[in-house]
C-alpha cells in the first residue's frame, strides 16, 4: 500500500514548477502587456498633423486618420505632393521636434 504524500512534500515538489511560472508572468507576460498598452495610447493619441515613423522605416506627416478602416495617410514629401496609405498598426512612434530634426528628409 502506497503512503499518501504529505503537505511539505507535495509543496517542495509543485514548488519549482509555481517559480518558474512566476519568473515566466514576470519576464515575458508582464513587459508584453505594458507594450501593447502603451502602442494602444500612441495609436489613439495618433491625430493630423504628427510627424511620424512607421515599423518599415518611412517617415512621414500624418494626413489623414481612418480608425474606422485602420488606416493613416501620410504624406512623405511635400515637394512632390506623395502620400503613403499604411495601417494604423504599422505606426512605430510619433515623433518628437528633437527627432525630427534627425530624421531623414526632415
Amino acid at each position: 500500500m502506497q503512503q499518501q504524500p504529505n503537505l511539505p512534500e507535495l509543496v517542495v515538489s509543485y514548488l519549482p514548477f509555481v517559480l518558474v511560472m512566476a519568473a515566466a508572468w514576470f519576464l515575458l507576460y508582464k513587459p508584453e502587456r505594458e507594450r501593447m498598452k502603451k502602442q494602444q495610447e500612441l495609436l489613439s493619441g495618433l491625430k493630423k498633423n504628427d510627424r511620424v515613423l512607421t515599423t518599415g522605416g518611412i517617415y512621414g506627416t500624418v494626413a489623414n486618420v481612418d480608425r474606422a478602416a485602420e488606416k493613416v495617410s501620410l504624406k512623405v514629401d511635400e515637394s512632390e505632393n506623395v502620400r503613403l496609405t499604411v495601417t494604423l498598426a504599422s505606426i512605430a512612434k510619433v515623433l518628437s521636434d528633437t527627432e525630427d530634426a534627425s530624421a531623414p528628409g526632415g
